[in-house]
């Protein structure tokens, strides 16, 4: 399956064990059933906890995977703001994967001119299409449309991915570069992402439900799922009631998909959010998935 074919990419958790350790025969498991539902994995970006993992161990996540040769594509995170660093990672990787998410550069905060001398650095370095990802909340920056615009004939720059939270950032990148492919990257805006013309969603909610996202994708698309309609608001409210992945992992262990919760310090289980409110929103989002396929939509 191509990139640009994929329309739902799951930014999948790392599972650990209770000492902290990586669970390789966890995220097999969780990459099989990504496979069984055809969507695509994104491997050590923030919802896996790539920058709380050594060199070894994220060496190690790509392997498994790799050995494991899911038949849908696989994407890895690139994160820091070393970029020598980024650029031995992506050539280490590159005959291990199928994508690259490329992040800007955490911390320093750079203007435009910098930025697109860092995405095409990182562009020029790698074999395999990559999508940019603009997620001020995380990186402290916003990617100014200008820098995505400056960067589209680079053969190597297949999608965004918007995670900003503003439909007009949307609107913006759109406006700049009109036949690149934009991907939601956050499970709530889907709806709104959809009327604006995206062309999938990365998501979070996908590793707990990883064929109802592709339903709740579809549905949005088709203008069938707004931003306010239930079950999907309240769930995924609930998902992200807690930094992520803290209830991602709690419900994928309350489901027995991995075998611990354990996240990475700074991330703790001991955050306050309802497991309670959160399996009933997995009850509904698995009941409204059941009524759409029993009614054959």
């Amino acid at each position: 399956m191509k990139t640009s074919d994929t329309r739902i990419w799951t930014a999948l958790v790392t599972p650990m064990d209770q000492s902290g350790k990586v669970d390789t025969d966890g995220l097999l498991s969780l990459i099989a059933r990504q496979q069984e539902a055809g969507n695509g994995v994104l491997l050590l970006g923030s919802t896996g906890e790539g920058l709380a993992l050594g060199l070894e161990e994220k060496k190690s996540v790509i392997e498994a995977a790799n050995r494991f040769g899911p038949n849908v594509p696989v994407m890895a995170g690139v994160g820091g703001f070393n970029l020598e660093e980024q650029k031995r990672w992506i050539e280490w990787a590159g005959g291990k994967v199928d994508a690259f998410l490329l992040v800007a550069p955490l911390y320093a905060k750079p203007g435009p001119e910098g930025m697109k001398l860092w995405f095409r650095e990182l562009l020029d370095a790698s074999e395999r299409p990559c999508m940019i990802y603009n997620i001020p909340s995380r990186s402290g920056v916003k990617i100014p449309p200008e820098v995505v615009q400056s960067l589209e004939g680079h053969s190597r720059l297949w999608a965004l991915k918007e995670s900003s939270g503003n439909l007009e950032e949307y609107v913006a990148f759109r406006g700049a570069s009109p036949d690149l492919y934009i991907y939601s990257g956050d499970d709530k805006m889907m709806p709104q992402f959809a009327r604006a013309g995206c062309q999938g969603l990365v998501s979070v909610a996908s590793n707990v439900w990883p064929e109802a996202v592709g339903r709740y994708e579809e549905g949005c698309q088709q203008g069938k799922i707004s931003e306010n309609d239930e079950p999907w608001a309240r769930a995924v409210e609930l998902l992200f009631s807690a930094p992520n992945p803290i209830p991602a992992k709690a419900l994928l262990a309350e489901k027995g998909w991995i075998d611990h919760a354990a996240v990475r310090l700074p991330l703790t289980q001991e955050e306050s959010f309802s497991r309670k409110d959160l399996a009933e929103a997995d009850r509904k989002i698995e009941e409204w998935f059941e009524n759409l396929e029993n009614q054959g939509e």
